[in-house]
């Protein structure tokens, strides 16, 4: 069984919502699209780190919203080689409310009234493993049905206040596990979690 792993940056009060820039993602009058840039400027361990991910053979699982952003950025900038050759490359799965077209090669429409079992099944398949970077809706609905099996964490030193966040309402009580840390020398935490076990109250004393 391959594993549905997300990567997302987010501020250090949890907002997911346009990290690349102001026209992203203006929703619910979102002011702070491109938040990112604050902390951006990559070093040896970001250079590092995405090296890393991108050498990995992988497939892209995305909401509709993130994959219209890539499908208008990454044909068209394969001079990024780093990225664009693989993003170009690989298949990309497109989770959508409803029917769509898909204007980006290689790329698989997931829609209809049963897009979790759709993604159960993709993941019993043979392949490389899943990976979602942004879509902020599918990531709430991967961890409400407990699909995720390693998340990335790219945590910013910004806080905003307002916007969509990572771990939405609805998001299941679950005990997770550090497997790996790192810290850019513009202070952006990247921390890799996998879920351990539900989450269960207990007290300190003794």
């Amino acid at each position: 069984m391959r594993k549905i792993i997300t990567t997302t940056f987010v501020t250090l009060d949890g907002v997911m919502q346009a990290p690349g820039g102001p026209e992203e993602d203006r929703s619910g009058g979102f002011a702070y699209g491109g938040w990112q840039s604050n902390a951006a400027r990559s070093d040896e361990i970001t250079g590092s780190v995405l090296d890393t991910f991108m050498g990995l053979p992988f497939e892209l699982l995305l909401g509709k919203r993130t994959y219209d952003i890539f499908a208008a950025y990454w044909p068209h900038h394969e001079e990024i080689v780093k990225i664009a050759k693989p993003f170009n490359s690989t298949k990309k799965y497109v989770v959508s409310h409803k029917p769509a077209e898909l204007s980006w090669q290689n790329s698989k429409l997931i829609t209809g009234d049963d897009v979790v079992a759709q993604i159960k099944k993709l993941k019993e398949e043979d392949g490389p493993d899943l990976w979602v970077y942004g879509s902020g809706n599918l990531i709430q609905t991967l961890l409400k049905y407990r699909l995720i099996d390693r998340m990335h964490l790219w945590v910013h030193p910004v806080t905003i206040g307002s916007g969509k966040r990572l771990f939405a309402e609805g998001t299941q009580a679950e005990v997770f596990k550090l497997v790996d840390s790192k810290v850019s020398t513009t202070g952006v935490i990247i921390a890799t979690y996998e879920p351990a076990e539900p989450l269960k109250s207990d007290s300190l004393a003794d």
